[in-house]
């Protein structure tokens, strides 16, 4: 059973490469960039990673909108649930290739709260 930790932040930024140096010199935090993707990823130490995305790209993400992914074991179950508690989806489970799945779905007050799954967890 999944233990529905927050397993990654996005950051939206106008310029991702200005956000890993103001980040990594504010809280010395790692940075490393998959050339596949011009995905812009940080590492606090300790605490969950995340990304730097453009600001704008799909999904559209907007200064101020920072998104968390949740860790689960059945994206598709806790799709359903959170639909049956008031919230509503948003992207559905969606593949990244050689990485895991993600999908989206909005609160009841909507916020976008994101939903991962590892290559290493049960699909």
């Amino acid at each position: 059973m999944s233990n529905h930790s927050i397993v990654h932040v996005e950051i939206p930024a106008f310029d991702p490469g200005k956000a890993d140096t103001f980040y990594a010199d504010l809280f010395n935090w790692k940075i490393q960039v998959d050339q596949s993707f011009d995905y812009h990823m940080f590492q606090p130490d300790p605490g969950p990673g995340g990304g730097f995305v453009k600001v704008g790209e799909q999904p559209p993400y907007k200064p101020g909108e920072v998104l968390i992914y949740v860790s689960t074991d059945d994206i598709d179950a806790t799709l359903a649930k959170a639909e049956s508690l008031g919230g509503k989806t948003l992207v559905p489970k969606t593949e990244i290739p050689h990485t895991g799945w993600f999908a989206f779905f909005s609160d009841p007050t909507g916020n976008r709260i994101g939903l991962f799954t590892g290559v290493s967890q049960p699909s």
